[in-house]
């Protein structure tokens, strides 16, 4: 099988280290976070800790249009994560991206980045209103929100868990994870707005992050507001329509 590999110039000298994770991986590291999908794993290097994401390898189909036509998640987490830098955007330092391939199949990928230690994510805004400086730091990352969009990035995976927070003195700063879907383009207003509608079902927190973004982007609250919250509730009846046939489905499966 093929290994192919890209390495971020500043660890360019660690390249022994790096090939040595990957080759065993399944061996050594640390158990990182929810293993349900692809499996994370940490590993020390020096004084740093590095984050390796292992993509589980995607189905026939997917194995030839990764091998032959689309970049793997890995290359693209590493390269929208450079572009992220090059835009000053929060996100964990990117390293390297390998990929293990057969001549006419994809097979394995990896994405290592450096771990990144937070306060809090988008998602405890969601469960704990009484989280402090709640509005605050709301507002702060609907403004951090509005930024992607003036500099035409479009996160595709704008969700709870994808945005890590950190204090930085009065202010915080946000970085986005799981970046392998990204856009980067001019959006108008609806396709802005549409954005927000992974990120929350309570009103409330529409009704704040509709207030400041009406305020950047110089818009009436009522146009915004509305926006987000028909966004959001759509995004919602389509999300669990998906989990009534899912489950039909696997129902069906075990009745045969």
């Amino acid at each position: 099988m093929n290994r192919t590999k890209q390495i971020h110039n500043s660890f360019k000298q660690h390249e022994a280290f790096l090939d040595d994770i990957i080759t065993n991986f399944d061996t050594k590291g640390e158990d990182f976070g929810n293993q349900e999908r692809n499996s994370l794993k940490l590993f020390k290097l020096e004084d740093k800790t590095l984050n390796v994401k292992s993509f589980r390898i995607p189905n026939f189909i997917n194995q030839i249009a990764y091998r032959f036509f689309r970049k793997s998640k890995a290359e693209r987490s590493f390269l929208y994560a450079n572009k992220l830098f090059g835009l000053d955007i929060g996100t964990p330092q990117p390293i390297a991206f390998y990929e293990y391939k057969t001549p006419l199949l994809f097979k394995k990928s990896y994405y290592i980045s450096e771990q990144l230690d937070c306060d809090l994510t988008y998602r405890e805004l969601t469960t704990n209103f009484d989280y402090p400086e709640h509005e605050k730091i709301l507002r702060a990352f609907t403004r951090f929100t509005y930024q992607l969009h003036e500099k035409r990035v479009k996160f595709l995976d704008h969700s709870p868990g994808n945005t890590l927070i950190n204090r930085v003195g009065d202010d915080y700063k946000f970085y986005l994870v799981d970046l392998n879907r990204m856009e980067f383009k001019a959006m108008d207003l609806e396709e802005r707005i549409k954005n927000f509608a992974k990120l929350t079902t309570h009103k409330s927190i529409i009704k704040v992050m509709s207030d400041e973004y009406s305020k950047c982007c110089d818009k009436p609250y009522a146009e915004v507001f509305n926006l987000m919250w028909n966004n959001t509730q759509n995004f919602q009846r389509r999300y669990w329509r998906r989990r009534r046939i899912k489950n039909k489905l696997k129902f069906w499966k075990k009745g045969n």
